[in-house]
């Protein structure tokens, strides 16, 4: 067989193919299934914000409410790591008394694992009064 006829020749290339194809499907599904989780990570993080925030302005709590609903939320979501660092301030928004809260947290790059407050998400809520 002359070696032009080898190199036409595709006997031995699926296991080749598959190989490479298989590599790189395997990657994808990796990258795909890290965004969920990412994403995931982020939707928690900014509900358990949000809802500490209305927590917090009720008429009858305050901000030390809002910090320890949002930190509960959290850990019970995604884990305590999460919650570490959440900061709670009065003040306006929209025009309105509101309560802010807001969360600065690990974005997971690689599983859990990640940039150290690469997240950061904040939830609002209109303060309520018994007037």
């Amino acid at each position: 067989m002359t070696f032009a006829r080898r190199l036409a020749d595709d006997r031995g290339s699926a296991p080749a193919e598959f190989a490479l194809v298989g590599a790189l499907l395997t990657m994808l599904t990796v990258a795909v299934l890290q965004l969920g989780l990412a994403l995931h990570v982020r939707n928690s993080v900014l509900d358990a914000a949000a809802e500490g925030a209305r927590y917090g302005a009720l008429a009858d709590r305050g901000p030390a409410h809002a910090a320890e609903r949002t930190a509960e939320l959290i850990t019970l979501a995604v884990g305590a790591d999460y919650a570490r660092e959440i900061t709670v301030e009065t003040g306006e928004w929209r025009g309105h008394p509101a309560l802010t809260v807001t969360v600065r947290a690990t974005l997971p790059l690689i599983g859990l694992l990640g940039a150290e407050r690469a997240l950061e998400v904040t939830g609002h809520a209109a303060i309520e009064t018994l007037d």
